[in-house]
């Protein structure tokens, strides 16, 4: 008897390790799917839309947005997740441009996070009245960013243009440590957005479905 539940916890151990590995592998496979889906170039630079939004939180991107802003690829640039309190005019002071010129196309958000960045931005957009965007974030950023944006305000089109920061080494990206801890981290974030935002369509489906039901 003894030796026969030996027998049983053993193989339980060696299935859970099982189930371990095939998870890992599932999550690998996945990890290269996703580093395969980061733009690597912009795909389309001459769309125009209603408004340009840029996420802040890495380089480049705030002067990327006020460059397709002075190449009137929209009428209105929304900058998301700006620090409390830093108004237009000193944006445009730190980004070494001149407030007059540009100063009234421009909103300013206090975001603090992507899912923030695309609750504001909804906002902003439905006060505006915006049907379509350009979004500027970095280039490993874009596709959470995009997943977020869909989900906030799926009814107006989104146009990609990433930025790709001089850190980030997507060539060869596993050889380099910075970026490939990047590229996991944001993996890794881009599957709890996903898991999360499943969930609420599922849950939320299944609750107006039970309300439909209850009211017939």
């Amino acid at each position: 008897m003894r030796r026969r539940g030996k027998i049983v916890v053993g193989a339980f151990w060696i299935n859970l390790l099982l189930l371990v590995l095939f998870l890992a592998g599932l999550w690998g496979i996945g990890l290269v799917r996703f580093v395969g889906d980061i733009p690597v170039q912009v795909e389309d630079t001459t769309t125009k839309t209603d408004a340009i939004v840029v996420l802040t939180g890495g380089s480049g991107r705030v002067n990327e947005g006020l460059a397709l802003l002075d190449k009137d690829l929209a009428a209105k640039l929304f900058v998301s997740g700006v620090y409390r309190g830093l108004d237009v005019r000193k944006l445009l002071q730190l980004a070494r441009r001149n407030p007059s010129d540009l100063e009234a196309r421009i909103g300013i958000g206090n975001a603090v996070d992507t899912i923030e960045n695309a609750s504001e931005t909804a906002a902003w957009s439905l006060r505006h009245r915006i049907s379509s965007l350009r979004l500027v974030t970095a280039a490993y950023h874009m596709p959470r960013s995009m997943l977020e944006f869909h989900h906030a305000i799926p009814g107006i089109r989104v146009v990609s243009h990433p930025v790709f920061p001089d850190h980030v080494k997507q060539d060869e990206w596993w050889v380099w440590p910075g970026t490939t801890t990047l590229f996991i981290s944001e993996y890794n974030k881009f599957l709890m957005a996903w898991v999360r935002l499943r969930s609420k369509q599922f849950f939320g489906g299944a609750g107006k479905q039970r309300a439909f039901s209850a009211a017939n």
